[in-house]
C-alpha cells in the first residue's frame, strides 16, 4: 500500500476519518463503482483494459457484460490465475500477455491482500496501471449480490459481506475492523491533542 501511486478510501469509516482529520468533502471511492465509472470513460475513449482475477467462469460473463453495458469497451485480455501460487515460467508468461495487450489499465481482482501484493510484485513489470478492485469482478458478473445502496451508503457493506460468507471472512473482519477502529481511535486523540 505505501508504495502505491493511488490509494483510494474503499471504506466508508476510512472516508469518514479523512474527513474528520480535515479532508473535508472526502468521499468513499471504492472499487467496483470506480471500476464501472471508468469503464464507460474507456468505452468512450476507446481505450482497452484487461481483467486479471477472478474464476473462469466469472471472467467468462464479465467479458460478455461489460461491452454490452459499455459499447465500444475493449477487453483486451484477462486471466484467471489458479488458486495456488505461480511458477516463475508461469508468471512471465502472464506479465508477456498483460503487457502484450496494449491495455491501459489492468483491474486486478484477487480480494485483499493478496491483490495488493500481486500488484506490489510486479510494479515495474506490467506496462499499465493495475488498479485493485477486490469483489468487483464477482458482483459485476452477478456471482455475489453487492449490499444494499443504504448499507453501502452507511459504512455497512462489510457486514453485508460478513453475513454472506461468514466462514471465509468472520476473521478478516473480526481483526481488520477490530484494529481500524483502534488505531483510528488513536490517531484522533492524537489529533486533539496538538
Amino acid at each position: 500500500m505505501n508504495s502505491a501511486d493511488m490509494a483510494t478510501p474503499d471504506g466508508a469509516p476510512v472516508a469518514w476519518l479523512m474527513r474528520r482529520l480535515g479532508a473535508s468533502g472526502q468521499q468513499r471511492i471504492n472499487g467496483p463503482d470506480l471500476m464501472l465509472k471508468y469503464c464507460e470513460a474507456a468505452a468512450k475513449r476507446g481505450e482497452s483494459i484487461y481483467l486479471y482475477g477472478g474464476a473462469e467462469t466469472t471472467l467468462s460473463i464479465l467479458c460478455d457484460q461489460l461491452p454490452k453495458r459499455f459499447p465500444g469497451l475493449v477487453i483486451a485480455g484477462s486471466h484467471s490465475p489458479p488458486f495456488r501460487a505461480l511458477s516463475e515460467d508461469e508468471d512471465a508468461a502472464i506479465v508477456r500477455d498483460i503487457n502484450a495487450s496494449g491495455a491501459g489499465t489492468i483491474w486486478v481482482s484477487l480480494g485483499c491482500p493478496k491483490q495488493e501484493k500481486w500488484m506490489a510484485a510486479h510494479r515495474g513489470r506490467i506496462n499499465g496501471v493495475m488498479i485493485g478492485v477486490g469483489a468487483a469482478f464477482d458482483y459485476h458478473a452477478g456471482v455475489i449480490s453487492r449490499a444494499p445502496l443504504w448499507m453501502q451508503n452507511n459504512g455497512l457493506e462489510w457486514l453485508h459481506r460478513l453475513a454472506s460468507e461468514p466462514r471465509r471472512l468472520w476473521k478478516r473482519y473480526f481483526v481488520t475492523n477490530t484494529l481500524f477502529i483502534w488505531h483510528a481511535a488513536r490517531q484522533l486523540m492524537t489529533a486533539q491533542s496538538k
